[in-house]
């Protein structure tokens, strides 16, 4: 258990990551870099739910932004945080020499 800004967390101290980039790639793939510089895979149809069903549609998953570091849709409606996305994310290393 730790507390952050006030808040009482009941798991372990994790970093504090932010998405500083983001780019959708074939079948819901999204290229991600993070503040601390790593980029990684995150495959998005990981994320289920109701609130997520909106993503299925190619329109609406080829356009996320960026707000505060984490990555978002429709204007902010749906988003998922960084931590969850580094943590079921896989390291990336470009093909690109």
């Amino acid at each position: 258990m730790y507390i952050l800004n006030g808040i009482v967390y009941g798991e372990e101290v994790m970093n504090v990551f932010r998405v500083i980039a983001v780019k959708p790639l074939k079948d819901r793939i999204m290229l991600l870099t993070f503040s601390n510089g790593e980029t990684r895979l995150f495959d998005a149809t990981i994320l289920e739910g109701e609130v997520f069903e909106p993503l299925k549609n190619e329109n609406i998953f080829r356009n996320p932004s960026i707000e505060h570091g984490v990555v978002t849709w429709l204007d902010g409606d749906i988003d998922c945080a960084p931590e969850y996305m580094y943590k079921n994310s896989y390291a990336y290393t470009s093909m690109m020499a």
